[in-house]
Order: C-alpha cells, then structure tokens, then sequence
C-alpha cells in the first residue's frame, strides 16, 4: 500500500487521511447530468423549457466536480483527477452556461452554428477513448461508466458535427442513462461499504491487477 491515501477510484475502505473519498459525489452529480440528457434526448422533456434548468443542474455539477478533481489530485490519483476536472470544465460548467445561453438567444430569435460544438466534443471523444486503457485498473463498475461514455460521445460528436441525423440520439441517450445508473450503484456502494468497513454492495475489481 502507497504511503499516500489509495486512489479513490481503486479502494473502497476507510483511510488515515483527513481527507475523505469525494468520488461518490463527482458520481453523484455525473448521474444527474446522464439522466438529465437522456431525458431531452429521448424527447420525454419538452427542449426549450428543460434546457434552462438543466443549465442550473450542471452547473451544480461543475462544482462538485471540480472540488472531487481537487481533492483527487491531492491523494494523488492523477486518473481521477484529471477525468473529473476536465468533465467540470467542459461537460458540467460549460454544458450549462450553453443550455442557458441558447435559451436567451432562442428567446430573441437569433441561432447558432452547434457545428462548432461538434468540433469540441471530438477532442473530447478522443481524449475518453485513448484514456480509457488507464481504467483497466480501476473497479470493473468505473470502467463500465467509461465504456458507457466511450458509446455516448462519439454520437453526440457526429450529430452536432451534422455528419448523422438526430434520429441517432437515442444510441448515446440510453448509454448514458446506463452510465447514470451504474454511477449510482458505485457511487453508494463507496460510501455504504466504507462506512461499515467491509463490503456489503458487491464491488467486483479491476480486469487488470
């Protein structure tokens, strides 16, 4: 065992560090913002009247992001960390201050080219799948939200780019929401299992030891 508290991403127990695992809290508000797009993706929200609060909501999530990825760093746990901050910055903070902003501008009639957004989520696509291989040796439920994204972004970057129709959003829309519900499940079985010390949700481990 390192000197230094373990990976937040790799142990599910109690430790001697004052600082305690943020990571349910980063899953927590990763959840909210899966089951937030699935729900305009799919259509069971009306677009133009969610899109404001789910602005609100994300923004709630960069937060918590942003203090897990702080936290994270200090452990140190450069995988979490860096995969929390950079989701903080640009699927939390950013996403909400866009829903509010093409909901202001949609409001006065004027549009925007999303292709342009398109162009940001590929570098972000790209950025998930190559690190990827760094979540091998996580818990086997992390890696699965991660498989779980690797299947959203890449749809999500195609038809913002225009290069598929929206009919295709369902595709990443039901990923996501997978990734939601198994953030959930891991987010309560850090905390349930670290409270109690020992493992009463069952946390399979990492495919690569």
């Amino acid at each position: 065992m390192s000197q230094q508290v373990q990976s937040s991403f790799q142990q599910v127990q109690v430790t001697t560090t004052p600082w305690a695992n943020p990571t349910p809290a980063g899953l927590v508000a990763l959840g909210v913002a899966c089951f937030c797009f699935f729900a305009l993706l799919t259509g069971k929200v009306v677009a133009k009247d969610a899109m404001p609060l789910i602005g609100c909501w994300l923004l709630g999530g960069a937060l918590i992001q942003y203090t897990v990825a702080l936290i994270d760093y200090k452990a140190p746990n450069s995988t979490g960390a860096n995969t929390f901050l950079f989701f903080s910055g640009f699927f939390m903070l950013v996403g909400g201050m866009e829903m509010l902003l093409k909901t202001y501008y949609l409001n006065t009639g004027l549009t925007f080219d999303v292709r342009v957004d398109g162009w940001a989520w590929a570098v972000l696509t790209l950025v998930l799948l190559l690190w990827t291989p760094a979540f091998f040796k996580t818990p086997l439920a992390l890696l699965t939200i991660v498989i779980f994204l690797d299947i959203a972004l890449p749809f999500i970057t195609l038809i913002d780019l225009g290069l598929i129709e929206k009919s295709y959003a369902v595709i990443p829309a039901y990923a996501l929401l997978g990734a939601g519900i198994v953030g959930i499940y891991l987010s309560a079985a850090i905390v349930v299992n670290t409270a109690y010390g020992r493992a009463i949700f069952p946390m399979p481990g990492p495919i690569v030891k």
